[in-house]
């Protein structure tokens, strides 16, 4: 059976930096995708996170990038598939170099904590109580 994908296409401003973060979160880097212009961070069978140099960025848009460090332009939802590997995610992408991003979200059912990688793009992993999906 078919299943769709998303490509997530982020600017950067170091790369290597960049592909350096995202593997210290536990994430590989497909070879098959990635040059001095772009790298293509595999984080599940059906989600790439495409990061892609600003001047490399640049030809896809007309539009002006958006310096995600001052400017709000995409909020990254993961889920995952417990409390404490939530935890455990945004505590890597911390001790990667990321910085930690609103308040913690405990409603019981949802929990969810959220970080900015080196970029400024805020990624968000929040658990649901699976009980609490299906009733």
């Amino acid at each position: 059976m078919y299943q769709q994908m998303i490509f997530v296409n982020l600017p950067v401003n170091d790369l290597d930096a960049s592909k350096k973060f995202f593997t210290e979160l536990g994430y590989t880097i497909n070879p098959q995708f990635t040059d001095e212009k772009a790298a293509s961070v595999v984080i599940s069978d059906t989600i790439v996170a495409m990061l892609l140099t600003k001047p490399f960025y640049a030809t896809f848009t007309k539009k002006a990038i958006a310096d995600a460090t001052a400017t709000s332009e995409v909020l990254l939802a993961l889920s995952a598939e417990s409390r404490e590997k939530v935890d455990e995610l945004v505590d890597k992408a911390l001790a990667a170099g990321g910085t930690a991003s609103g308040e913690t979200q405990d409603h019981g059912f949802m929990y969810g904590r959220a970080f900015d990688d080196l970029d400024g793009h805020t990624w968000e992993v929040v658990w649901m109580d699976p009980a609490a999906i299906e009733s």
